[in-house]
């Protein structure tokens, strides 16, 4: 599986690279070659090398050469800092903290430095040294949030919980504090004992949802900890009540499930945050996970390294570690993070399947078929296991086998629920891809009745109809909605500017695939497709520039023979067509493989098989407010309801599903995750 991922490598000495170290440098290939670094005989080499090394996604390499450049200015802060930086985003927070101890009084770098020290005297309970390392002369929002949190865990240390939660309730900030600041309050109350204080936290954190819109994965491990407290005090009813509350919010998490059997079987029930370094942990947990979704990547895994620090067997942190490893491209390293996540943990078993993934990653192909079936077996019910199974059956081109395993995912379906869509979508594109379109469209259309206003399916599905010249107004329309619904998915948008190009419209299909491409600059396919349409304009120097383009990004051979061919002898002369004539019932309903599979479901771009995707998620590295739904002076105020998506909503408010469209044209936010709505969450309708 070649999963890809845009890099954002912009490491770099001084202020600048300080703020924007990107956690792209992610983990080493090993340490760097000892003669070569002996070889380099000056400061500037060795600055330049471990640059080079940055820029190669090579940390181990770069830290040398950082200390290398020390030796010959023993004083250079820049040096100190990028070296500070990449030893705690490689997890060496021991050989970070002399550097931190040398840069604690510079303010430009204090959030990093000043942060290092403080979690190393919390790990050793020295609180009060903590609490002074917290104190910064130049913070963020974030910053602000992080240090004020933090001491007031140093105070809970220190036998002062009074007095945090006082500080913590004067906190003014951005509106996405409320969510932090309520659910450690609760945290530091229900750890000091003061069950009147705990309670009233929780349940006022509890009855706004919408809240948890800027971080889903901490209002849902909000919900948890209120769970097992009150299951600590013997209100397992209640305690139950609010995980299925809770469950409105974001459904099949493993570690609710797991809590929730728990409760009801009576087993042991830990609290989550068991003492102050545990909750100085949290904090940094729940802003990682909260900026991961958010664009924050910067500051990602450096957070994540802190918190482990403070808690090096938190599987919650090292299943976010194994996510960022994923996401930089570096299986071996996922792998070795998911091997630490202890049997019996809510995550053991999404390590398990995405253990697999990662191996056919490495091209072990056979090892992961192997692996996953093993998944399967072990618990056959697991609609996941039978996903990832089929994914990598998928990416083999082996259709028939993915096939056969969605097969036998829905013969385990007793009574599909909304979630249950994808194995029908997999489904529909393994039988696609073996041309037998009488099996696959009925999956397609299944999944969309478990799943009305899915993308990705109403993307398929319409591509296919325009490509095998059948139902082409219709298809056209799904395509329309799917880009409607995710307007700033390159794939989808490439679909609706290719399904122009089918169709003779190459004035529309190059509009729409200049956007496309503006999206996904880094794909071969819609660098090509565009090439295309530029031919067929008369724009034929942009369109040798595209092809030659989308050679360079390194396709797949089919794809770079066909570029190389029209690179030489461009394209031959179309034949005329045109929607009207296309739609004659004369033309031939026959499958057009020349480009007919959707750049989006190209196996090999899929997501991990359990990625929850955040409604709305946290402010970027600028740190401002989490992005709200717009409202319009036009249409009422409704606040949505369990389980309802827009197309409901249209039906049920509005008399036609189709008047989704209008919804989404006075609630501009609602663009960003259309198919993400919550509970709670107010919106704008239609007159």
């Amino acid at each position: 599986m070649n999963r890809r991922y845009n890099s954002r490598l912009l490491a770099t000495v001084g202020l600048a690279g300080l703020l924007a170290m990107s956690v792209s440098t992610g983990f080493a290939k090993g340490g760097a070659d000892d003669k070569a670094v002996i070889a380099i005989s000056s400061f500037s080499g060795a600055f330049l090398a471990a640059r080079a090394a940055e820029a190669d996604n090579d940390l181990d390499n770069a830290i040398s050469y950082y200390e290398r450049a020390l030796t010959y200015q023993p004083d250079n802060q820049a040096i100190q800092q990028s070296l500070l930086l990449a030893l705690i985003s490689q997890g060496r927070f021991e050989a970070a903290l002399p550097h931190a101890q040398a840069l604690k009084s510079v303010p430009e770098v204090e959030r990093f430095s000043r942060l290092g020290l403080a979690v190393d005297s919390l790990r050793k309970e020295k609180y009060a040294d903590a609490e002074n390392w917290l104190k910064l002369v130049l913070e963020s929002d974030l910053d602000r949030l992080i240090t004020e949190v933090m001491s007031g865990w140093t105070k809970v240390g220190q036998g002062n919980a009074g007095e945090a939660l006082a500080d913590l309730g004067k906190l003014e900030g951005p509106e996405w504090y409320g969510l932090f600041l309520r659910y450690h309050r609760a945290l530091m109350a229900a750890q000091s004992g003061l069950d009147d204080r705990a309670g009233e936290e929780f349940e006022a954190l509890m009855k706004a949802p919408a809240a948890g819109s800027a971080a889903p994965d901490t209002y849902m491990r909000a919900a948890e900890a209120y769970a097992a407290w009150l299951a600590s005090r013997g209100e397992k009813d209640k305690a139950l009540a609010a995980l299925d509350e809770a469950e409105k919010f974001i459904t099949g998490r493993a570690a609710t499930e797991l809590l929730r059997e728990n409760i009801r079987s009576g087993g042991k029930i830990e609290p989550l945050i068991a003492d102050p370094r545990a909750g100085a942990a949290e904090i940094l947990l729940n802003i990682a996970t909260a900026l991961n979704r958010g664009g924050g990547e910067p500051f990602v895994k450096l957070y994540l390294n802190y918190a482990l620090a403070l808690r090096p067997d938190s599987d919650d942190v090292l299943i976010q570690l194994a996510s960022v490893a994923e996401q930089q491209s570096q299986p071996e390293t996922a792998i070795a993070y998911y091997d630490r996540i202890k049997p019996g943990s809510p995550w053991r078993r999404m390590a398990e399947l995405q253990t697999g993934l990662n191996l056919a990653d490495l091209d072990r192909h056979d090892e992961a078929v192997a692996y996953l079936d093993a998944a399967v077996e072990k618990e056959p019910d697991d609609m996941r296991a039978y996903l990832s199974l089929g994914r990598v059956q998928a990416v083999r081109k082996d259709f028939r086998a993915a096939a056969e395993v969605f097969d036998r995912a829905v013969a385990r379906l007793k009574d599909p629920q909304r979630e249950d869509y994808a194995i029908f979508y997999q489904r529909g594109i393994a039988y696609e891809r073996l041309k037998e379109w009488d099996k696959a469209e009925p999956n397609f259309h299944k999944a969309l009745e478990l799943y009305p206003d899915q993308p990705q399916v109403l993307n398929y599905l319409g591509y296919s109809w325009v490509d095998m010249n059948i139902k082409l107004e219709e298809g056209l329309d799904l395509i329309r909605r799917a880009v409607e619904l995710r307007p700033n998915d390159g794939y989808i948008v490439d679909s609706l500017g290719w399904a122009h190009y089918r169709l003779g419209s190459y004035d529309e299909a190059a509009v729409e695939l200049e956007r496309a491409v503006s999206l996904r600059p880094d794909d071969a396919v819609l660098n090509d497709h565009l090439g295309d349409a530029y031919w067929r304009v008369g724009r034929r120097l942009e369109a040798t520039f595209q092809w030659a383009h989308a050679r360079d990004l390194d396709p797949e051979p089919e794809l770079l023979a066909e570029v190389e061919k029209k690179l030489k002898d461009g394209l031959p002369e179309p034949e005329p067509k045109t929607l009207a004539e296309a739609a004659s019932p004369d033309k031939p309903d026959k499958v057009v493989t020349d480009g007919g599979t959707p750049a989006a479901e190209d196996p090999a771009k899929m997501e991990p098989v359990e990625k929850q995707t955040a409604p709305e998620a946290m402010p970027k590295a600028a740190m401002e407010p989490a992005a709200q739904p717009e409202k319009s002076a036009a249409g009422a105020a409704y606040v949505i309801k369990p389980g309802e998506t827009l197309w409901s909503i249209a039906v049920d408010q509005l008399g036609n599903g189709e008047r989704f469209r209008d919804i989404l044209a006075i609630n501009p936010a609602l663009k960003r995750n259309p198919d993400l709505l919550r509970a709670g969450q107010e919106i704008r309708l239609p007159e």
